[in-house]
């Protein structure tokens, strides 16, 4: 099953302080199960990783421009954390907007730690049940969601993590779930 995610395209939309790790980690489970993955971001270049939000962890290429993406180029969609990450794509309303988009196309969307803020400036997790960062939870609840602690949730097409310790089980879960979706012709 190398090679689940063979003639899928991923999107993974992150700013300048998004956590490597929960961008890296998933990326790379993506890449081995053979999914094409193109980092889409504010601005062309690269952006500045972190490491537990305050330590600089290198850069990472932008393959596009948010702005310039096609929801309707992508199988699924990936929102790692970081906290300078999501509160930069949640201000942004081209980011918002394709986030949106992407999720009332139906299509897979994960978000892990304190990625689900953008989902929630996005206004789409009201009556949707997701886990996240432990200091997030309120004000997704407050989006209107259903807030768990658990390592994995899956409610529908939102896959969700709480933290870079439930990386492992994270990648797993996005790679079967978005196996389970036909590729976008």
């Amino acid at each position: 099953m190398a090679h689940e995610l063979r003639g899928r395209t991923v999107a993974i939309l992150a700013a300048d302080g998004v956590e490597r790790v929960e961008l890296d980690l998933p990326r790379g489970a993506l890449y081995g199960a053979g999914a094409t993955v193109e980092v889409l971001s504010l601005h062309t270049g690269s952006l500045w990783a972190r490491e537990w939000d305050k330590d600089p962890a290198g850069t990472i290429t932008v393959d596009k421009q948010v702005g310039d993406a096609s929801v309707s180029d992508y199988d699924a969609l990936l929102l790692p954390g970081g906290t300078v990450n999501p509160d930069q794509l949640r201000t942004d309303p081209t980011a918002v907007e394709f986030v949106r988009a992407f999720v009332g196309t139906g299509k897979p969307v994960a978000s892990i730690c304190h990625g689900p803020w953008t989902l929630a400036e996005a206004d789409v997790i009201r009556g949707r049940r997701l886990t996240s960062w432990q200091s997030i939870r309120t004000d997704l609840r407050n989006a209107g969601a259903e807030v768990v602690d658990e390592e994995v949730c899956i409610d529908g097409q939102l896959i969700t993590s709480r933290s870079p310790f439930d990386l492992p089980a994270f990648c797993a879960a996005i790679v079967e779930q978005f196996a389970a979706v036909p590729a976008t012709a």
